[in-house]
């Protein structure tokens, strides 16, 4: 089984418009498929920096001098480019979400098909997780997480059941959170409800979307004008935030205009709607059926 898939794969490098000498930046780089697909384009003097705070990622690293690794979370952009003198960054690509990898990996306990720890810890030398997040958060934090985080209409009452089963057992692994929420799991198709509140857990352990508050905010910092940010989603929570970045280039989407009335935004934004994978890669690869591309370039003045 490959390590991981990538997802919209020739979509997202064209749109990345790879210059031979340029100097480009794989915010997730997994099992290396962007990123060996943007090293195919680069010239002997273009450069790629790749990042993965996931240790089994190193795993994959070429050997490509062009390559830089950074065993680090993203939201470290600047930092580590700074670290590196790397110097201003041509485009800049982010495959959000999780992998195949540590989906398909059971000890890393992302999935609910797999009795495991309660871990979800993309990177494994964290301290935070899902077993703590059940373990010791309160009702209104654990409702609001499985509310704003799996969408789920049940929040309130998922809540409820875990501060139950905790009572008499704390929870260890995957099956002490089935068994508190089999009253309320759907027999004939659990998967929708199961995925959202692992989802939700994930997204708490990692704490992703303060992470990728950040990393949008770097990029912006790191890019040469004229750079493109390419960013691939798989829920409404993180397209919503790219959307409105690009759009508005702030989080709240708020219209930010001169004295004139001309609206300022660093970005010129490419893509008004989201690049979905067509039928044809949906049926190759399933787990790209909720992603979504969006692609926007720093102006050359903002």
């Amino acid at each position: 089984m490959p390590y991981h898939i990538p997802v919209l794969f020739h979509t997202s490098l064209e749109w990345l418009n790879i210059q031979a000498d340029g100097l480009y930046v794989d915010l997730t780089f997994g099992g290396a498929g962007h990123s060996l697909g943007i090293l195919d384009r680069l010239g002997n003097a273009g450069r790629l920096l790749a990042f993965d705070q996931d240790p089994d990622a190193a795993r994959n690293v070429p050997a490509d001098s062009r390559l830089t690794f950074i065993p680090h979370r993203f939201d470290q952009l600047v930092s580590r480019l700074k670290s590196l003198d790397a110097g201003y960054a041509d485009g800049i690509l982010a495959d959000l979400g999780i992998s195949s990898h540590q989906i398909d990996t059971p000890e890393r306990g992302f999935s609910y098909r797999y009795d495991a720890a309660l871990d979800m810890r993309m990177n494994p030398e964290e301290d935070y997780t899902a077993a703590e997040v059940l373990n010791t958060l309160e009702h209104p934090e654990l409702a609001r997480i499985f509310r704003t985080y799996g969408d789920l209409d049940q929040a309130s009452k998922i809540a409820t059941l875990v501060l139950a089963y905790r009572q008499g057992k704390a929870f260890e692994r995957v099956e002490d959170l089935l068994s508190a929420l089999d009253r309320i799991t759907p027999k004939h198709q659990p998967a929708a409800f199961l995925s959202r509140v692992f989802q939700a857990l994930r997204i708490e352990v990692n704490h992703e979307m303060e992470v990728l508050e950040s990393m949008l905010e770097q990029a912006l910092e790191v890019l040469r004008p004229g750079g493109r940010l390419v960013v691939i989603s798989y829920h409404s929570l993180e397209d919503r935030m790219v959307k409105h970045f690009f759009r508005s280039g702030n989080f709240q989407d708020e219209a930010i205009k001169d004295f004139y009335g001309n609206p300022i935004c660093p970005w010129k934004n490419l893509t008004r709607h989201p690049i979905v994978p067509d039928e044809n890669e949906i049926a190759n690869n399933p787990r790209a059926r909720s992603a979504k591309l969006r692609v926007a370039e720093k102006k050359t003045q903002t």
